[in-house]
């Protein structure tokens, strides 16, 4: 009888995490935030010393979710922070090489996000209202990312992630740190909004 492959991650905490089956009680904010230190958005093809996280990424919709939603409940910003929190364990794909492995890679991601969310006090599901607006925030951040650290012009970023409103993105810069800096922040912003539920 052939042995089945494994499908589990042992976490730093000590947690193995499930991916084809996983449960909340399995996953811990320290993991994802360490996770997503180490997980570098645009395939690492970014400029400076470092690269930009995933993680640093999330601060930055957050953000930029609370400028678009300010009267937004808090668990609404939280979910702005975790929208990508599955990467922790499957990692970030770009758009081009998810198109390529087809709609298996969206039924993981969804199976890992119930838990998240879940785990943290979320609907499995976000309301589609509330999955838009934070897309719209994702979007405008590829669009910072884009222009200021991966090498496109305004023109490329403007097509493929639209044209954000100025008032926006005026004042908003990217700026590249440590892994171990941004897990701290991570780790950090992500207990403030669950103290504040």
């Amino acid at each position: 009888m052939a042995q089945q492959p494994r499908a589990w991650q042992r976490m730093l905490s000590g947690r193995r995490l499930d991916l084809l089956d996983p449960t909340p009680m399995d996953i811990e904010v320290e993991d994802i935030a360490h996770g997503l230190a180490f997980v570098a958005r645009w395939n690492g093809q970014t400029i400076g010393d470092y690269a930009y996280s995933v993680a640093e990424h999330s601060l930055l919709v957050e953000q930029i979710y609370a400028l678009i939603q300010p009267k937004a409940p808090v668990k609404w910003r939280l979910a702005a922070l975790l929208h990508d929190a599955p990467e922790y364990v499957i990692g970030d794909m770009i758009s081009p090489v998810k198109s390529a492995v087809g709609p298996d890679y969206g039924l993981l991601d969804d199976r890992l996000t119930a838990a998240i969310h879940i785990r943290f006090g979320l609907p499995a599901a976000l309301p589609v209202a509330v999955k838009k607006q934070i897309k719209k925030a994702d979007k405008i951040s590829a669009w910072l990312e884009a222009t200021q650290i991966a090498g496109f012009t305004v023109e490329e970023a403007d097509k493929l992630f639209g044209k954000p409103a100025s008032d926006l993105v005026n004042g908003l810069r990217i700026h590249l740190r440590p892994p171990l800096a941004v897990r701290r922040d991570f780790t950090a912003r992500h207990n403030e909004l669950m103290r504040n539920l």
